[in-house]
């Protein structure tokens, strides 16, 4: 039988959420939600959706930020020199939430995105030298044979050096929305807003 898209539909009832109940900072807050996606065994965790670019992996974070790494001569390398201002979104469909970040994108230091670099898998480390990334290229071959020409290049696996075009970006946030599903679509969303003095307000958003 046919269903209507109309009609696909999915009612709320795992958790609430209420002022009274979450942390005073929002960094707290988030890792209380963190730890228990965690234990949830929920598939690729740490991906969240950069606004206007692409998924990219949580690989950090702390009161300062949330960390991930990619190229930056690529789509969204460009698009985030162009526009610094970012969203994340995160969606943990199996806790029923969502957690959007609003804030500023920089890049992270030459010393943090050499050590992150370094404890990724020799292949990964190749690879971010033989992909042109966004690049137009004329088929597979061409990132295969760079991938060869590369692993001639730096036999010592453990002395495979960052490209320069590579590394990390961290965004700032400066508005922290934690969204909890509720039965007949009466969500839960607490938003937190850094005011002056990088104190955070706690504000109830309507559904």
């Amino acid at each position: 039988m046919n269903v209507s898209i109309a009609d696909i539909r999915k009612d709320y009832k795992l958790r609430s959420l209420d002022e009274s109940d979450v942390a005073g900072n929002p960094i707290d807050q988030f890792t209380r939600w963190w730890d228990e996606a965690i234990k949830s065994n929920i598939d690729e965790v740490n991906a969240m959706t950069l606004a206007t670019a692409r998924i990219v992996l949580l690989k950090g974070y702390d009161a300062n930020g949330f960390v991930f790494f990619t190229n930056y001569e690529s789509q969204k390398g460009k698009e985030l020199a162009e526009n610094p201002q970012v969203a994340l979104v995160f969606f943990w469909k199996e806790l029923e939430r969502q957690v959007r970040i609003d804030g500023i994108i920089e890049k992270v230091t030459a010393a943090e995105s050499d050590a992150y670099f370094q404890s990724r898998p020799a292949g990964s480390r190749i690879g971010a030298w033989a992909s042109p990334q966004s690049k137009q290229i004329s088929g597979r071959e061409v990132i295969e044979n760079n991938y060869r020409v590369f692993e001639e290049k730096f036999p010592d696996q453990e002395a495979i050096p960052r490209p320069p075009h590579w590394g990390g970006y961290i965004v700032k946030p400066h508005t922290i929305e934690f969204w909890q599903g509720r039965s007949s679509r009466m969500h839960d969303r607490i938003q937190y807003r850094l005011e002056a003095g990088s104190k955070w307000k706690i504000e109830r958003l309507a559904p």
